[in-house]
């Protein structure tokens, strides 16, 4: 006999909030307190010229302990924070030198940041559909989108877990294009032993509040460029030239500094990040165990290395075909009533974004007719061209966030339970 469901006056499941995010206590409090009595709220009062070398007055900033420290983690040499994650993405085009007339690929399933940054530089994104059992770019469908425009790609590490970068740096090698990463979801993700951020010329991570790792905002580059890294630390700094005075800049830049309370809070989310990242990849392992019989839910493939997903999001594919048609948002809003915090994610592709099909970038054309690139583009299109993208938005993905990783065994089972409830009670909802 079915239970009566809670949207429908029963009782749901779930009467408690999961785990609470963020995640602090007292050296968060110690932190942020020592940044506001010592005055220095920002990283230069310390009188820094760099941040890319240890230096006396680079121990005194909290910005420049955990850039660096940051960077060591994840393998990287150079790290340079930055205002938020999308100036980092911003200051990787940039510094690649990717401009008018060049194309990026990106996937269509993520935050629009990964394709502003393109536009940013008055380059054009080029959607390449995502690969349905990992909801990142497809490697398989990248070469027929390569033209003689094409200067980079940049894979998106979605919900944390590590893009097919093997293939992917293969192809980018194989056609002369850079690879840079869009970790903003994959802090302390590793493949093979080699850490996000790594894996490409550049990653850009951010520390916004619902991230990993937060500070409420923040971002951060890596990489192992010296080259790289110094121009990028002058695009985040105005463009200044340091070792050359003050008020000497060299190219034109954006302010993205991070101030020292970010600094100071990072520092210590940062201690945090491999035991919660540990304690994510477990609970979203059994939780995929509990989830495996139930009908009408596809949780995405585990990874064959459990560290290459970092789980910011645990992705389900909802079969609506397998619970006689019960609708996607009809089995949420039960979900949410049983007490689980489930969404739907993105509710279309970036491409059918109002920015893109109305073309509204920048003045006199820009980057599509202003000279430079030489064909139109109808972004309505990419429908045809991403049609997991579109089934994913329209009708299978649900997602779970990550701070409920962070709770015990329960949660995982509860969730599981409040599944099979409305499952095995789908007849009341179809009435």
């Amino acid at each position: 006999m079915s239970e009566k469901l809670a949207i429908h006056g029963g009782t749901p499941v779930r009467k408690t909030s999961f785990h609470a995010w963020p995640v602090y206590d007292e050296r968060e409090i110690e932190s942020a307190t020592a940044v506001i009595k010592s005055r220095n709220w920002w990283r230069y009062s310390h009188g820094e010229s760099s941040g890319l070398k240890k230096t006396e007055d680079e121990t005194r900033s909290y910005v420049g302990r955990f850039q660096m420290a940051f960077a060591e983690y994840h393998g990287c040499k150079y790290g340079i924070a930055a205002a938020n994650g999308t100036d980092a993405l911003n200051i990787i085009m940039k510094g690649l030198a990717i401009g008018p007339g060049d194309e990026v690929i990106i996937p269509p399933y993520s935050f629009v940041a990964t394709a502003t940054c393109v536009l940013e530089v008055n380059a054009v994104p080029v959607f390449v559909d995502i690969d349905p059992n990992t909801f990142n770019l497809d490697p398989e469908k990248l070469e027929e989108a390569i033209t003689e425009r094409t200067k980079a790609i940049l894979p998106v590490h979605f919900a944390g877990r590590i893009a097919d970068m093997e293939q992917i740096n293969t192809i980018g090698e194989k056609r002369g294009l850079i690879v840079a990463e869009d970790a903003a979801q994959a802090h302390g993700a590793s493949v093979n032993g080699q850490m996000s951020g790594s894996l490409g010329i550049a990653g850009s991570f951010s520390f916004q509040a619902s991230k990993n790792m937060t500070a409420g905002e923040g971002g951060i580059i890596t990489t192992n460029n010296l080259t790289l890294a110094e121009r990028m630390e002058s695009l985040a700094w105005s463009g200044r030239a340091f070792g050359r005075g003050w008020y000497s800049f060299s190219t034109l830049g954006w302010n993205a500094r991070m101030t020292e309370m970010q600094g100071a809070l990072l520092s210590v989310q940062l201690t945090r990040l491999p035991e919660q990242t540990r304690r994510r990849q477990q609970n979203a392992s059994y939780l995929s165990k509990l989830l495996h019989e139930i009908p009408g839910l596809d949780p995405l493939p585990m990874t064959e290395d459990p560290a290459s997903h970092a789980y910011h999001l645990y992705i389900m594919r909802y079969r609506a075909e397998e619970l006689d048609g019960l609708s996607r948002q009809l089995f949420v809003d039960a979900l949410q009533a049983e007490g689980i915090p489930v969404s739907v994610g993105y509710p279309f592709p970036l491409y059918k974004n109002p920015m893109f099909l109305n073309k509204d970038f920048w003045a006199k054309g820009c980057p599509l007719s202003c000279g430079y690139y030489p064909v139109d583009v109808d972004f309505k299109s990419y429908e045809e061209k991403c049609p997991v993208a579109e089934r994913a938005c329209a009708a299978e993905a649900l997602w779970l966030q990550q701070q409920i990783f962070l709770g015990t065994k329960q949660d995982m089972e509860d969730i599981a339970t409040a599944f099979r409830k409305i499952v095995n009670s789908r007849e009341a909802l179809l009435i």
